[in-house]
């Protein structure tokens, strides 16, 4: 069972470069000029957010997540700045089998830096450890060579291939699951 402590008061981990702090209303700007980039939102499954509305209404739903405990949402924030740089979120959160999926997004300024795969594994040992999660689950496009990447570096394996499993924006997508239990994790990162 998932330790439901943390939605109480909302963990905020930290690592070396990164400060991952409950996502919220102050940053919508940063989230819009992320998610209204099509070379930022290419592999997502999701509209892009033309305005400062459609980011506030996507924190707003997330933060509703978290209200109803299916889902964390982190903003990423860079050290040296203080500036929101990314998200990540654990959502779906299936308390009774002790499973998440996984979301997640970094400022293209910040790509090729080590940095998301650096907030993966504090959240990932933070969700093993301390929400006592047995498995998270990553659905990807195939076409997404650097998600497919940082995944497999912290110990995911590849699940399954879906061929048009899905439909957004006027065709029939397909997607590849990952999954990440805590013996792989333990084995990646010793």
């Amino acid at each position: 069972m998932i330790n439901e402590l943390y939605f109480e008061q909302f963990p905020e981990l930290e690592t070396d470069r990164i400060l991952l702090r409950k996502l919220d209303l102050s940053h919508t700007a940063a989230m819009q000029s992320n998610r209204k980039d099509e070379k930022v939102m290419r592999y997502m499954d999701s509209d892009l957010h033309l305005t400062l509305k459609d980011s506030e209404n996507f924190i707003t739903e997330n933060l509703e997540m978290y209200a109803t405990k299916k889902g964390l949402f982190w903003a990423l924030i860079d050290k040296v700045s203080n500036n929101y740089i990314g998200d990540f979120s654990f959502w779906n959160i299936d308390s009774k089998n002790s499973r998440t999926e996984i979301g997640y997004l970094l400022s293209p300024q910040f790509w090729g830096k080590g940095l998301m795969k650096e907030a993966m594994l504090a959240l990932f040992n933070f969700g093993f450890k301390e929400l006592n999660l047995h498995s998270f689950e990553a659905n990807i496009n195939p076409a997404n060579e650097k998600s497919r990447s940082v995944l497999l570096s912290v110990g995911f394996r590849k699940e399954a291939y879906f061929k048009e499993n899905y439909y957004f924006n006027g065709k029939y997508l397909d997607s590849e699951i990952y999954s990440l239990l805590l013996p792989d994790f333990i084995n990646s990162t010793t």
